[in-house]
């Protein structure tokens, strides 16, 4: 060999190795923003290949919906697919590094977007692959499991399974991953939930630095704090919703050294707070340990947690005050969070503590606290960066005397990064500023629901153009709407103005604004009511002075609809049929008003759970559109003139809990199938021409019978039902939001035939039973005591016969009774509640001529005869006679004065002829 060879020869070498090791210590390529790999070497042969069997058509077999298009560049023709969306590979090597291919979520009501399917094991080919995330996706297959071969993917550091709707358990084979160091399997709310007893295999991932187990049940992993201290370079650890039985472990040695961040929140750890195991987290700058059962004091250790800069304690048992040397040392606070926490507490002694040292509190929730105290002028000089201050539902008032004003300028003075304040609810707060003061802050939520500030409208917030919440209900305001509001405040998203005394109109131009929730209950608005905000999901204008017809176009562009309510004003006319493309809407109150005609049919409403139309002049016959509501829980056509038969699928309705059609006119039978109602507390048909049998299986109403009965009242917060009434002991009463613990039947005034069913007897939650009116025979049924919650009885009016069942005086709640006009007879029976009544009611026992005995001031032996029970023939006897001497003279005065005046009519008949 050449002399000169081997020097070459190891140059070569050398070479070769430099160009290896460079390969190999290239990063990642970013993903663009469509989701490609701007890459210089396609992906290699082998995972090419990979990929168009997994893929094309393997992976996109398994892919059943994807209405985002995630894999819609994933085509055969395009043999890179490192061009694919989702996928990132190395730049040099082209291997496959990276596949995000995550969903979104949407909103509150259509919840998650992404693909459909399952997830192909033929992810295996990519060996090289380090990133995950298949996040936001319907791709738990039909197995619904996590795939035990995640577990074989050996280069994975990244894996992101979050809201994926998986059950069963979490697979053990995620324990041979490594070299992962992120880890999230969050927000796994499959049909049975996901659930983890033994979590020792979290253990053998010693690289990891994020674990998020979220929402996953571990109540029987008790080992989780132990198998979490094995992991050292933890960062960020995420078990809230988990049904964590406690955190009180007692661990020999703290190996967290490095953790960061920590959210226990929403678990059961029914403990003290300093029987916790994380109080020795010396870094820890993220604390959440809110909505558990913790209770007593806060242990000392926390006043040496000083890279705290969030607290997250709400929702916990009271913790009594906290001492505020445990807070001085928190200099690097950013948001404290104590919210329904304390059991009580100063606010000035508070705020004291937490502005000793150079702090940099932005957000500070007190609300719903028992805190104290005055609010001194100066209490928040110190805050200059607050962004969020809470608190509401307290017992705050302001600086006395108390006639110079509660809350002014000067509270305000240094807030300058004050963005969202809540005062609301408090013993009570004024805020009294000057009109032409102009506030130091921008702000952008803003609530004081209950804070006395009117009677003028307050302008100082009229600076606050970003402004996009603004709660000012029942605050005492009694003026007109100044020009500048809805110009002003065009960023309004949701906006309350309930409860005062605001004048003047609507602006035409509402379509156009951001509003979403529009609350203007209980004013003085007056005019029409103009095409709504095109992003109007909740609008509450009742108990104004609108008047007019609804706009052609009513309800067109308002698609995301989900409560209107528009009762107690005068607005008229028809409801126009562009109503029905409101498909999403759930509640729907128009009662208390001029409207008129029949209702459009709407076959696309399905989502309907309450239904308000009372008091209205509507006619035709029963809303066709409430058979496809799916979801009905309150329903009230009462005082309209709706007519035709009631329909039969009224029964199929389940989760009807009130069914109000009083005073309308509908005709027929009461359908037999409306006791499968098994939800119902309120039945009201009374004021029709309904006729027939009361329907029998009354026993079927569960929610009437038994008092530990619970029904799912899925209705929006924000219902105007508190107007509903029930008409009971001779009156009408308004229940409010009590409504539901009413529980009637009333059938009065209609054409109703036959026995009163025995099986009434057995609905023992009834308040009100009235059945006056119609035509109803037979005897009281004997158990009628049994309704032990009874308070008004009218069965009134009919042709009951019989005794009245000496049951009826164990009835002690009994403030009502009616059973006049029948043909009772018989001893009335005693009782003091029933002898009450009398002296309260006298008429409730008349026109029953065969009654007697004690209240009434007669009895048997004096000759009073019942129609029917106790008879005396002796007594039958002597009447009998006389009339029939009676009967016979009269029969003999006809007979003979016929004959005289045929006698008479033949003689003249004769000389005629």
């Amino acid at each position: 060999m050449n002399p000169t060879g081997k020097p070459l020869l190891l140059l070569l070498g050398l070479l070769l190795l430099a160009i290896t090791t460079l390969s190999q210590a290239i990063h990642t390529t970013p993903i663009p923003k469509l989701g490609f790999a701007a890459t210089a070497v396609a992906c290699v042969p082998r995972e090419r290949t990979g990929r168009e069997i997994v893929f094309s058509p393997a992976f996109k077999r398994g892919i059943t919906s994807d209405h985002l298009g995630l894999l819609t560049s994933w085509r055969q023709d395009d043999h890179d697919c490192c061009r694919w969306r989702g996928i990132t590979c190395s730049n040099l090597t082209g291997h496959v590094l990276k596949l995000h291919l995550s969903g979104i979520y949407t909103n509150e009501h259509t919840g998650m977007e992404g693909l459909v399917g399952q997830i192909s094991p033929q992810l295996l080919y990519l060996d090289h692959l380090e990133h995950l995330d298949l996040s936001i996706n319907y791709l738990e297959g039909p197995s619904g499991q996590i795939p035990e071969f995640i577990g074989s993917m050996k280069s994975l550091r990244y894996l992101k399974l979050s809201g994926i709707p998986f059950s069963g358990t979490v697979p053990p084979q995620l324990g041979n991953l490594s070299k992962l160091q992120h880890l999230d399997l969050s927000d796994l709310e499959g049909k049975e939930g996901m659930h983890l007893a033994d979590m020792s295999w979290v253990s053998r991932l010693g690289s990891l630095r994020y674990l998020d187990l979220s929402f996953i049940n571990l109540s029987a992993a008790s080992d989780w704090a132990h198998a979490v201290n094995m992991i050292p370079s933890i960062r960020v650890l995420r078990l809230s919703l988990c049904q964590l039985q406690g955190a009180n472990h007692s661990l020999a040695h703290y190996n967290l050294t490095k953790l960061e961040k920590l959210d226990l929140s929403s678990n059961y750890f029914d403990h003290p707070y300093a029987s916790c195991w994380f109080w020795n987290s010396t870094i820890l700058k993220y604390l959440d340990i809110s909505s558990n059962n913790l209770y007593d004091q806060l242990p000392n250790a926390i006043g040496h947690m000083a890279s705290l800069r969030v607290i997250n304690f709400s929702d916990n048992a009271h913790m009594g005050i906290v001492e505020p040397e445990l807070m001085t040392n928190l200099c690097s606070l950013e948001n404290l969070n104590l919210q329904g926490s304390l059991s009580y507490g100063n606010m000035t002694e508070l705020l004291d503590s937490l502005s000793n040292c150079s702090n940099k509190l932005s957000e500070l929730n007190l609300a719903d606290n028992n805190i104290s105290g005055t609010l001194p002028p100066g209490i928040f000089q110190q805050f200059a960066d607050l962004v969020t201050l809470d608190a509401s539902n307290n017992q705050l008032t302001g600086p006395l005397p108390v006639e110079i004003g509660d809350i002014t300028e000067e509270h305000f003075a240094n807030l300058r990064s004050l963005k969202y304040i809540d005062l609301s609810s408090n013993d009570p707060l004024n805020i009294v500023v000057d009109p032409t003061w102009i506030a130091p802050f921008r702000l952008e939520r803003a609530s004081f629901p209950a804070c006395m500030m009117g009677p003028q409208f307050p302008t100082w917030l009229q600076w606050s153009v970003d402004i996009w919440l603004l709660e000012i209900s029942n605050t005492g305001i009694k003026d007109k709407l100044p020009d500048w509001f809805w110009t002003t405040f065009s960023k309004l998203e949701e906006l309350d103005m309930s409860n005062n005394q605001i004048s003047g109109v609507l602006p035409t131009n509402m379509e156009t604004m951001a509003l979403s929730y529009l609350y203007l209950g209980s004013n003085q608005i007056s005019g029409q009511l103009p095409p709504l905000p095109r992003k109007n999901v909740k609008l509450d204008v009742s108990n104004n002075s609108l008047s007019g017809s609804l706009p052609s176009n009513f309800g067109a562009q308002n698609q995301q609809m989900v409560t209107l309510i528009l009762s107690f004003n005068n607005l008229s006319g028809h409801i126009p049929e562009s109503f029905c493309r409101m498909e999403q809407l759930a509640a729907l109150d128009l009662a208390n008003n001029l409207f008129e005609g029949e209702l459009p049919q709407c076959f696309g409403m399905t989502g309907m759970a309450i239904v308000l139309l009372q008091n209205n002049r509507f006619s035709g016959s029963f809303p066709v559109f409430l058979e496809r509501s799916t979801k009905l829980q309150l329903v009230d056509l009462s005082r309209n003139n709706f007519s035709g038969k009631l329909p039969t699928w009224i029964g199929d309705k389940k989760e009807l809990v009130l069914l109000l059609l009083s005073h309308n006119v509908f005709s027929g039978i009461i359908p037999i199938n409306i006791t499968n109602l098994s939800n119902l507390r309120q039945l009201n048909l009374a004021g029709n021409s309904l006729s027939g049998n009361i329907p029998w299986r009354l026993s079927n109403l569960e929610a009437m019978k038994e008092d530990n009965y619970s029904f799912n009242l899925d209705i929006p917060d924000d219902s105007s039902y508190n107007n509903l009434s029930v008409f009971t002991k001779r009156t009408e009463l308004f229940y409010g939001p009590n409504i539901f613990s009413a529980v009637n039947i009333d059938l009065s005034s209609n054409y109703l035939v036959g026995q009163i069913p025995e099986e009434i007897a057995s609905l023992a939650l009834l308040k009100n039973l009235n059945l006056s009116r119609n035509y109803l025979s037979g005897k009281i049924p004997q158990k009628i005591g049994s309704l032990w919650s009874l308070e008004s009885l009218d069965l009134s009016r009919n042709k009951l016969s019989g005794e009245i069942p000496p049951s009826l005086s164990n009835l002690s709640y009994l403030s009502d009774l009616d059973l006049s006009h029948n043909n009772l007879s018989g001893r009335i029976p005693s009782g003091s509640q029933l002898d009450t009544l009398y002296f309260e009611h006298p008429d409730m026992y008349s026109s029953n001529d065969g009654l007697f005995g004690f209240p009434l001031q007669r009895n048997y032996s004096e000759g009073i005869a019942p129609k029917q029970g106790y008879h005396d023939h002796s007594k039958t006897q002597q009447v009998a006679e006389p009339m029939f001497f009676y009967l016979g003279l009269v029969s003999g005065f006809v007979v003979g004065l016929w004959v005289v005046f045929c006698t008479i009519l033949f003689k003249k008949t004769w000389r005629i002829a």
